[in-house]
């Protein structure tokens, strides 16, 4: 089983006018330098609109350029808040400049501000994303964007576009795996995500799909000490506010290496294809002490 790292974001305290002042990003390319020597398998990325977290598309480009042979992903792009043929030429593009590296991780999200930002509607995202899914797939195979005009360029190196992962939940969002993706990231712990990944796999089956989905489950982790591991719960707090329940979720944030070993142990016993280690503190230091763990 593979181990990643979800990179950290920051929280509200990242946004800063001072554009000459150290945030969260300043720090990304050391993070992805030190992955790409250690034995991760991924550099995972979240999208959010409404939070001082950089653009997931842009942000990997660079680190595709920083790195050698991490995969890049995203976990996951908010695909409804962006129009469909961009979306599919800067994906294109991302897959062609990182060598094919990349894996394009949706989902539809469930934020109401970040859909008043971008100006979209918030009911009717589901449909949104399986028409999005149907164009961009039609337009990585070359097909014209519509009478008369020509193809959105460029060709993705990966034939028929990257790796597509869902981030689901909900049984109509877990049956887009079968119709258009190649696995699920499951931002569940290992207690209650085998049935989400059994849900996928007799989906799969039933569609007469060739192989098995690519599973991935994600735990949130902070390894360090004490002022590294509050800045943490703070962060994952701060972002988990709009619940109603940020303590519940807390709650799962894992702080110790026996109890990090523990979920990467009981995803693998579920059979997942890899875990991602997502990283709620902006403290590099975190990776040699996460490499310790994947042995």
């Amino acid at each position: 089983m593979k181990i990643g790292i979800g990179l950290p974001v920051g929280g509200p305290d990242t946004r800063v006018t001072d554009p000459a002042a150290p945030v969260i990003d300043t720090l990304l390319l050391e993070w992805a330098r030190r992955a790409d020597a250690g034995p991760f398998s991924t550099l995972g990325l979240l999208d959010r609109l409404v939070w001082p977290n950089p653009e997931p598309l842009v942000t990997l480009s660079v680190l595709a350029g920083a790195t050698t042979r991490i995969r890049l992903q995203t976990e996951v792009l908010l695909a409804p808040l962006r129009e469909t043929a961009l979306l599919a030429s800067q994906v294109a593009t991302l897959d062609r400049l990182s060598g094919g590296r990349f894996t394009l991780g949706v989902g539809v999200g469930g934020r109401g501000d970040d859909d008043l930002a971008a100006g979209v509607a918030p009911r009717g995202r589901g449909d949104r994303l399986d028409a999005q899914m149907t164009r961009m797939r039609a337009l990585w195979a070359g097909e014209p964007t519509a009478d008369g005009v020509g193809a959105v360029g460029p060709a993705p190196r990966t034939p028929r576009g990257p790796e597509l992962l869902f981030g689901a939940f909900a049984p109509a969002a877990l049956a887009r795996v079968a119709r258009f993706g190649d696995g699920l990231l499951c931002a569940a712990p290992p207690s209650w995500a085998g049935d989400l990944f059994s849900t996928v796999d007799r989906a799969w089956d039933e569609a007469g799909r060739a192989g098995r989905p690519r599973n991935v489950g994600q735990l949130n982790v902070a390894l360090g000490p004490a002022p590294l591991v509050d800045s943490a719960r703070a962060a994952m707090h701060a972002y988990y506010a709009f619940t109603g329940m940020p303590e519940r979720m807390t709650a799962g944030l894992l702080t110790d290496p026996a109890a990090v070993r523990a979920g990467i142990a009981g995803f693998a016993d579920l059979g997942v294809d890899e875990v991602v280690l997502y990283c709620w503190a902006a403290d590099p230091s975190q990776l040699d002490r996460l490499a310790d763990l994947t042995g």
